[in-house]
């Protein structure tokens, strides 16, 4: 009796070892996907100037690279939420003005809630991580073998989502962009008129492109580099067998 409660016991604990697991890996997938977003869209303004110069931004604004990149450091602090109001007066189109006008501020205010509530995301995903991680310290758990292996359960599951919406953008992005405002956002005021709009004009579709790749490639190397921690420990035994 005594040996077939133990039994029931340590299955109890053996799954509640993996579902930490569980939970640990794809708190740490979703903490470097937001991470890969953050990374692309602020360690280099130098690719913003690449960019617009790409896509002949300065020619569209009638503006110079500094004013533009000006605008854009300030519209990149907004997002972060390190400003309340998003304006910059500027000189665009040969006019003294504010660059946004109410409908950029509106949609972009949308577009800082998503943000800031990514990284507030990221935040939590790292606090249940790390509670798990000391879950299963103190239990006694196989870490090395859980961890390894719910991560690798996890890998395959995100790897078949980047797949799949890698393979969409790269066939149809514009439809993928289109689907993604439609999924986050309950109006049609993310549609700007290019004729009116300087901000349009600064954030072409190609430039959204050419972020989503860049994000995509920052997600899949810091996945690379987490599974092959995860194989390394099996890698140093074989080998010391040997």
């Amino acid at each position: 009796m005594e040996t077939a409660k133990r039994i029931v016991k340590n299955g109890i604990i053996s799954k509640i070892h993996w579902t930490a697991g569980i939970i640990f890996a794809f708190a740490l997938i979703a903490a470097a996907l937001i991470s890969s977003f953050e990374i692309a869209m602020y360690s280099d303004f130098d690719f913003y100037e690449k960019e617009y110069e790409k896509y002949d931004v300065l020619s569209e604004l009638d503006m110079t690279m500094e004013d533009t990149m000006h605008v854009t450091r300030e519209m990149m602090s907004y997002l972060r939420g390190n400003k309340e109001e998003l304006s910059v007066m500027t000189t665009v189109e040969g006019k003294y003005q504010d660059f946004f006008n109410e409908q950029d501020r509106f949609h972009m205010g949308e577009v800082q809630a998503l943000f800031v509530g990514g990284l507030n995301i990221r935040t939590g995903a790292c606090v249940a991580g790390l509670l798990c991680l000391i879950f299963l310290f103190i239990s006694r758990a196989d870490i090395k073998r859980i961890l390894a292996r719910s991560y690798w359960i996890a890998l395959g599951i995100s790897a078949g989502a980047v797949a799949v919406i890698g393979i969409a953008s790269l066939a149809d992005f514009n439809s993928v962009f289109v689907r993604f405002h439609h999924i986050f956002f309950d109006n049609d005021l993310w549609i700007f008129d290019p004729a009116t709009d300087y901000m349009i004009r600064m954030l072409p579709e190609g430039l959204f492109y050419d972020f989503v790749m860049r994000i995509g490639g920052m997600f899949i190397v810091m996945l690379a580099v987490v599974f092959l921690l995860s194989i390394l420990p099996a890698v140093v035994s074989k080998i010391r067998k040997e």
